[in-house]
């Protein structure tokens, strides 16, 4: 047999080998180009040098793929899933290797134990895989009785899993188009009734969790497409409900996508203070070295600004900025937490921790709008142009005044973007009335009655307000005074002089 390499984590000595001196390297700096690693290990940039680290490379990649076969997946950090798929996946490959070297005496309860942990935890390929050696192997033996009881289990297997396959391909095919483009969404969301329409079909032929999942979330796309969040609630209660009552596999459903969902919706149903009552509770589910921990807490801290708990707000933007993992997220992740800052510095400076110089370097480095800001676009163009309001940079305003207006023709033309045209008016109105708060007030109260009176779209169209329009419009308004009063400080200190 022989030895698999591995590269020694622990008790690591100062005669480390190549591939540990390599990963060394990689891990100060992915992106480290062949050439420059060929300069730190060999002293030379030649071609032959080069050669040496690719191929040294390929050693590495190997040595670590080997890591894989002793991950723990039992950690709770993973799906509930994970751990009863693996166990049948390890199973199903020491039943391969003892059928390849002729065992039969343990081999058959083996396999039938893997069709046992399969069945139970709905792992329909996986028990497939085990009824079809188990049949392999009566045909070996001359067992009939075990032959005719393995082809009846595969052929309602089989059938079953056609049925998991069309489902999986339906939902494969929706998230494809969900994630193209906003026309494509449009496009998809007169779809999905029709698709969920199939699925629930499929369901009540083949009850299994591998159905149940994708129009689960199909489900919860299609209300969150429309702006339907109080039946987003309802859903995730409804699934919740559903497994406290043992109707959904243990083994396969993850609490944390619906208590996600859940808090989302009350988020988007404008359900502040519900939302707030359970979303501490839920955040403990998240383990805080996961991507989905980031995720959740965006939410929560969403929450709190809405409800204008800016201390709150405050504190779970220090939880995420302490969390060790922090450095894992992505680069589009932390441009977000970067937008949630600014405008808790906007309202609230002593809870954002930024100082002003570095707050003003933040609006500016944000560009004005980009497809991987979709969402965003608006509260940044709104932020830059409170920005320069609150300085009093008229040149700098007029420029975010005409971005405002271009933006607007270009972007936000259907009707489901009428709270982002209603409060890029009220804005306007600002520059109109030369700054004058109570004109302000007065002129922008029928726009912001009616902003008050539109209600958020659906996710298909959605700009994402950090701090609600209508919250943001007071802030301004409080801006407009504290400038006038300011204005009105420097024509009395300039009278008296």
């Amino acid at each position: 047999m022989t030895t698999v390499p591995l590269i020694e984590f622990t008790n690591r000595s100062d005669s480390r080998t190549r591939e540990e001196e390599l990963l060394d390297i990689l891990l100060a700096d992915a992106n480290v180009s062949n050439l420059q690693v060929a300069k730190r290990m060999y002293n030379s940039g030649s071609a032959k040098s080069q050669a040496t680290v690719r191929k040294l490379k390929q050693r590495l990649q190997h040595k670590l793929l080997n890591h894989l076969f002793f991950l723990d997946h039992t950690d709770p950090r993973h799906p509930a899933f994970r751990r009863y798929e693996q166990q049948c996946l390890e199973m199903l490959y020491q039943a391969t290797m003892l059928l390849r070297e002729g065992e039969r005496v343990l081999l058959p309860q083996m396999l039938r134990k893997a069709a046992r942990l399969a069945a139970e935890g709905e792992f329909t390929p996986q028990a497939i895989n085990a009824w079809d050696m188990l049949r392999a192997i009566s045909i070996e033996t001359n067992d009939y009785s075990q032959y005719r009881k393995s082809v009846k289990q595969l052929e309602k297997l089989e059938q079953t899993l056609l049925v998991e396959q069309q489902a999986q391909h339906l939902f494969r095919e929706a998230k494809m188009n969900l994630a193209r483009s906003v026309s494509s969404r449009r496009r998809l969301l007169q779809e999905l009734p029709v698709i969920i329409g199939k699925l629930e079909a499929l369901y009540k032929r083949v009850p299994t969790y591998n159905v149940y999942d994708p129009l689960l979330k199909l489900q919860l796309i299609l209300q969150e497409l429309v702006g339907n969040f109080e039946e987003i609630i309802r859903i995730t209660r409804e699934a919740e409900d559903l497994f406290a009552r043992g109707k959904l596999n243990p083994r396969r459903f993850d609490g944390r996508f619906t208590k996600f969902y859940n808090v989302y919706g009350h988020l988007r149903a404008r359900r502040l203070k519900e939302g707030l009552a359970v979303a501490e509770g839920y955040l403990q589910a998240f383990h805080r070295s996961s991507n989905n921990w980031f995720v959740f807490l965006e939410n929560y801290y969403l929450l709190a600004m809405h409800d204008g708990d800016y201390a709150l707000a405050g504190d779970l933007l220090r939880r995420m900025q302490n969390n060790p993992f922090v450095t894992k997220i992505s680069q589009p992740a932390r441009q977000r937490w970067d937008l949630f800052r600014a405008y808790l510095y906007f309202v609230r400076p002593e809870e954002a921790g930024l100082r002003p110089l570095h707050f003003a370097q933040l609006v500016q480095r944000i560009p004005d709008h980009s497809r991987d800001k979709q969402g965003y676009n608006v509260a940044i163009l709104i932020l830059q142009f409170l920005h320069y309001l609150r300085e009093g940079n008229i040149e700098a305003l007029l420029a975010r005044l005409e971005s405002l207006r271009k933006y607007e023709s270009a972007h936000l033309r259907d009707a489901a973007t009428l709270r982002s045209r209603l409060m890029f008016r009220l804005l306007q109105l600002t520059v109109k009335e030369n700054f004058d708060p109570k004109a302000c007030e007065k002129k922008g109260q029928a726009v912001l009655s009616r902003l008050s009176e539109t209600p958020p779209p659906g996710e298909a169209f959605a700009e994402i307000e950090i701090i609600p329009y209508e919250s943001l419009w007071q802030q301004t308004l409080l801006l407009l005074q504290h400038m006038a009063d300011k204005q009105q400080q420097r024509e009395r200190l300039g009278r008296a002089g």
